[in-house]
């Protein structure tokens, strides 16, 4: 979505329309800004709910390590707002740049930026080199697309540094013949509306740019310091909220925390990742524990089952390890289209998802490529 690739209507649903035939559910627009665990209650900025069991699931936000000034500069990927935003900055520079009569400029304008090297700056990085490189081909008077400058900075020695070595060596193969440069062992120093500046070794330097993206790092939700002061709970350094092996908050066997925003180490030593399969297994793990609750059953402790990770990188292009092997390439890819294709909510849209990415792949398009919320 944040490069034109698909609708935000295409993969996300109304919460009301999922839940409309579950009759015992109830679904309510409001924003949670207190707590009383004593009483049961969640406070709202215009009221309050009662519970007998709490779950909450608010995720993360962009951590940009103590310079809260850059996320005006530099955009993170967690919202359909924020993908939004980045399609909207992606295709205005190349917009700018076309009326553009200054070279040192136009450079600037088509030199982006994207800070951190896990699985959504990889992503990132290679499908803002396929909208350069080919989707914009031919439709431009003034500028070359294809020579748009693309830049993935990762501050550790290597990108995808959670998957095995062997897969981030592909990984970085994939985006070199894309035509992206990567910098590992590079620290973003500073972030200004027209450069970046970065640091490599003892190496410091100002890289011109308009657009800079981030992928660097990520905090737990603010609401986790709510359960902190009123429920006791134990923070970790990310904020994230330490939860019991039954994913409840100690001394509050009625309230869960499941997802980004819980820090759950029982059984490996080390907190689980914060990736989409986890929050889904937690999210099944909890309604089984409240119904197990209802009917007087005990629950054995949450387990987490890893089936693997993976990331694409481009036409073609991606990495995987599943179920203990590992692959690249195309097998990769196909692998990661269906995933994403089965986990979607409803059929419609898999069949409109499937339809728009079918034929973009053999078109080079990208429908999506809306420009909005233009400045004023």
């Amino acid at each position: 979505m944040a490069t034109g690739g698909l609708s935000p209507a295409n993969i996300a649903t109304p919460i009301r329309n999922i839940l409309k035939r579950q009759r015992n559910a109830r679904v309510l627009l409001g924003e949670a800004v207190g707590l009383d665990p004593r009483a049961r209650r969640v406070i709202l900025s215009d009221g309050a709910l009662s519970y007998d069991t709490l779950v909450v699931a608010l995720g993360s936000s962009h951590h940009y390590f103590g310079k809260d000034e850059w996320s005006r500069l530099a955009p993170g990927l967690k919202t359909i707002e924020d993908a939004i935003e980045i399609r909207r900055r992606i295709l205005i520079a190349f917009e700018r740049a076309e009326r553009e009569p200054d070279p040192t400029k136009i450079s600037a304008l088509l030199t982006f930026v994207v800070v951190g090297g896990g699985p959504t700056g990889v992503e990132m990085a290679g499908a803002l080199a396929e909208i350069a490189r080919d989707t914009l081909t031919h439709e431009f008077r003034s500028i070359d697309p294809s020579h748009a400058r693309i830049l993935l900075l990762e501050g550790s020695p290597r990108v995808l540094s959670v998957y095995p070595p062997d897969l981030s060596e592909k990984a970085i193969r994939s985006l070199q013949h894309l035509g992206v440069e990567v910098r590992t062992g590079t620290i973003v120093t500073d972030i200004q509306p027209d450069a970046v500046t970065a640091k490599t070794g003892e190496r410091t330097e100002r890289i011109p740019t308009a657009t800079v993206l981030w992928a660097a790092g990520v905090q737990a939700s603010p609401f986790g310091k709510v359960l902190a002061e009123t429920a006791g709970s134990t923070l970790d350094r990310a904020g994230r909220v330490m939860v019991e092996p039954d994913l409840s908050v100690p001394g509050h066997r009625e309230i869960l925390v499941i997802g980004d925003l819980a820090h759950f180490a029982h059984g490996s030593g080390s907190p689980l990742p914060g990736v989409a399969q986890v929050a889904m297994q937690q999210g099944a793990y909890a309604a089984r524990l409240v119904q197990d609750r209802l009917q007087g059953r005990a629950t054995p402790p949450f387990r987490y089952r890893d089936y693997g990770t993976m990331a694409t990188i481009g036409r073609n292009a991606a990495v995987a390890e599943l179920f203990g092997f590992r692959f690249a390439g195309y097998l990769a890819w196909l692998a990661w289209l269906c995933i994403h294709l089965v986990q979607l909510v409803r059929f419609e849209n898999r069949l409109l998802v499937f339809a728009q990415w079918s034929w973009s792949y053999f078109s080079f398009n990208r429908s999506a490529r809306l420009i909005t919320n233009l400045p004023t």
